[in-house]
């Protein structure tokens, strides 16, 4: 990463003291930090500290007589091959969306046409309320990358998402948008991942044995393949890989929301085990025993069929290829063809999850097309999914080509 220079522009949280770290562990890399802050992030950490560590001059006043008559604001972010917004606040997040550039941080987001990496943080209700989740969206559809929030205590008491991702983790996401470009660099690419959690009363709630490794394995290696991946998944013990745009969500419902908000993508794989039936009614209490030996009238409804929902999409709002999976028990392959017939996808990728698939560390899959039929022989689900990658890479080069 030797000659890279990243431009760091520090907001106004709390978590603005980890910056020291990243600051540190990135000119351990050779990579140079050009350092920007906000007038609320001096509250949190002294320019003085920022510049020490980066052994660079901290940019702070857009109207800096000095500055500003070279076009400062212009040449610190075209000067940098990478912004990283650290912590992207709330407030900050909402500036990028509208396009303000009322101080010098806004302005160089505005003013830049380099990549853009934000690591939101901020209080949980902040993170979960609608205008932040509106901002989000719009920033990734604007191209931006994100890394992290993290769920865990906060600062104020809470606990939940809008921790910012510990350094090491956005290093590595910076890193990856520095490095050069995989075959899928430039493609926007959606995968969905884990199981759906359907609840019946406050405490039980329907779902399957999917794990989400899979899924994890083909986000990450998408993204190594230069891809700008937006991960959806279910409730997993699995760790998400950096350097995606990852949505949490329980239910089959919010996953389809939060697909069709990540769209529009070039191609979508669907990896997620997601529950095909749902409580008809949730009890907002928790269902008894009554001793009598009765056993609850438990009535199911049809949960929304995502990959038909998106297969079926108009062209232009359609993923030019759609992925599916089918976990079968019993007539893997035959299931399985009927299956992407059904739902209109361009692939199907069938597994038997008769043993222990599903949580394992390993698959074996065949790839049903409108081509036939390939095999590949069982693997770790690390080099499925890199083979997976491998696969669409040279998918997109022969249409590519074929034009």
């Amino acid at each position: 990463m030797g000659g890279k220079r990243i431009l760091l522009c520090i907001g106004g949280g709390v978590a603005a003291y980890k910056c020291l770290d990243l600051i540190r562990r990135a000119r351990a890399r050779g990579i140079a930090v050009t350092p920007a802050m906000t007038r609320a992030a001096a509250e949190f950490v002294t320019p003085l500290s920022v510049a020490a560590l980066a052994g660079e001059k901290v940019h702070q006043a857009l109207f800096d007589l000095t500055a500003e008559a070279e076009m400062g604001h212009i040449q610190l972010s075209r000067a940098a091959d990478l912004l990283v917004v650290a912590p992207a606040t709330a407030d900050l997040m909402a500036k990028m969306a509208g396009g303000h550039a009322d101080d010098l941080v806004s302005t160089l987001l505005m003013a830049t046409d380099k990549p853009v990496l934000i690591a939101p943080a901020m209080n949980v209700r902040m993170w979960l309320h609608p205008a932040t989740q509106r901002n989000l969206a719009t920033l990734r559809a604007d191209g931006v990358h994100v890394v992290g929030p993290d769920e865990g205590d906060m600062a104020c008491g809470e606990f939940g998402p809008g921790r910012m991702a510990e350094p090491e983790a956005i290093l590595a996401a910076a890193e990856r948008l520095l490095a050069p470009k995989g075959r899928l660099a430039g493609r926007r690419i959606l995968v969905t991942s884990g199981p759906t959690h359907e609840p019946i009363d406050p405490v039980r709630y329907i779902a399957n044995r999917s794990s989400g490794k899979q899924g994890m394995a083909i986000a990450a290696a998408l993204r190594d393949e230069g891809a700008a991946v937006t991960l959806v998944t279910g409730p997993t013990n699995e760790p998400a890989p950096a350097g995606v745009s990852l949505l949490r969500v329980e239910t089959a419902r919010e996953m389809l929301a939060a697909v069709e908000s990540a769209l529009p993508t070039e191609a979508a794989i669907f990896a997620a085990a997601v529950a095909d039936w749902r409580a008809a009614e949730e009890s907002g209490r928790k269902l008894k025993k009554d001793g009598s030996g009765a056993v609850p009238d438990l009535k199911l409804a049809e949960n929304p069929d995502i990959l038909r929902t998106i297969s079926g999409l108009p062209p232009g709002r359609r993923p030019a290829l759609v992925v599916g999976f089918a976990a079968e028990t019993n007539d893997v392959v035959e299931n399985a063809a009927a299956k992407r017939a059904r739902k209109g996808c361009d692939w199907i990728v069938a597994n038997d999850v008769s043993g222990g698939v599903m949580g394992g560390a390993r698959n074996a899959v065949s790839i049903l097309d409108a081509s036939g039929r390939e095999d590949w022989p069982e693997m770790g689900k690390e080099e499925v999914a890199r083979r997976l990658a491998a696969r669409i890479a040279d998918w997109f080069a022969a249409e590519t080509a074929s034009c």
